[in-house]
């Protein structure tokens, strides 16, 4: 699974704001599987991958969300030292530029999810699964 959509959300800079969100996911049930926030220009921006992306998408609606859809690419990986790096090695020697990445944990596993931002998502997924292949 190297293709796989992500939630960018903008949220108040205030307090509360962001646990109201997340809040608000839970109580439907959707699990968050990797996430990142930080704030910029005043606004807190937070990046997601759900177990059910299309719950997500129904929960930020309802609460009148600022929010886009993006496709990233995605990697599992095994929770040990260099893997991630070995992940963003195999990028960058194909040519794709990283324009962020963020990590989670997998559901019911030692694998941790590794999700890159990157400018040719197509290409990245491909080198990430035969990545993942090469290490099954």
């Amino acid at each position: 699974m190297a293709r796989a959509k992500e939630f960018t959300v903008t949220i108040a800079d205030k307090p509360g704001a962001l646990g109201k969100c997340l809040s608000a996911l839970a109580q439907r049930g959707v699990n968050i599987l990797a996430f990142q926030s930080y704030v910029e220009e005043g606004e807190s921006l937070a990046r997601f991958v759900a177990d059910d992306m299309a719950s997500a998408k129904a929960v930020l609606a309802s609460l009148d969300m600022i929010f886009e859809e993006t496709e990233v690419a995605l990697v599992r990986l095994a929770n040990r030292p260099g893997e991630l790096g070995q992940a963003a090695s195999r990028l960058g020697g194909e040519g794709i530029n990283i324009d962020y990445t963020y990590i989670g944990q997998e559901p019911e596993s030692a694998l941790i999810l590794a999700v890159f931002g990157v400018d040719q998502v197509t290409k990245a997924a491909a080198a990430l699964d035969e990545m993942a292949a090469e290490k099954a």
